[in-house]
């Protein structure tokens, strides 16, 4: 008999709850998303981005165009099986520039002591490096380089995370596009 009550009782109130609700109502998550209008996409954020955000505020100090793209395939900067950052290379059809860039992971920059930073864009058609910057003892989490003239070379971006305490630096590249 107490199993009739209590199924009799959760059902009123499941039957109440239900009418609370308002038919053809949405809710967060519910449905497909609405792509962004021409002018929010204009809008854009200055945010910086681990996707890499040309209208970032370092990203313009280091005079990155503002219609710069990712190419190729990210790198990563691993730690043993802990990956602590990003290498990127991006570029401006405008500009005509190749960009490095070095996004550190949140997850190794909340508990790391400062390390130190290196980035380019490396060319494979002369065997160098060009627009390389470093950051010595820093817990800046973005990287940008300054415009390379390789836009008709084979390319990639490099970047390289010394860790505090650690005698040698952890590198990778992005993926060479030509």
């Amino acid at each position: 008999m107490g199993s009739t009550r209590f199924s009799k009782s959760a059902l009123v109130a499941a039957t109440s709850a239900l009418v609370l609700l308002p038919a053809g109502a949405a809710y967060a998550g519910s449905g497909p998303a609405t792509p962004p209008s021409h002018s929010q996409k204009l809008a854009g954020s200055t945010a910086p981005s681990p996707k890499g955000n040309p209208a970032s505020r370092l990203a313009q100090a280091a005079g990155v165009c503002d219609d710069a793209v990712p190419i190729g395939t990210r790198g990563l900067i691993k730690r043993g099986s802990e990956t602590i950052a990003s290498v990127k290379q991006f570029y401006s059809k405008k500009c005509n520039e190749n960009y490095g860039y070095v996004w550190v992971w949140e997850s190794f920059r909340k508990t790391a002591a400062p390390y130190d930073i290196t980035t380019g864009v490396y060319s494979y058609s002369d065997d160098s490096v060009h627009a390389a910057k470093a950051w010595k003892a820093t817990k800046q989490q973005e990287f940008w380089t300054d415009g390379a003239n390789t836009v008709d070379h084979c390319t990639s971006g490099v970047g390289s995370l010394r860790p505090a305490g650690s005698p040698h630096s952890l590198q990778a590249y992005s993926e060479k596009r030509c």
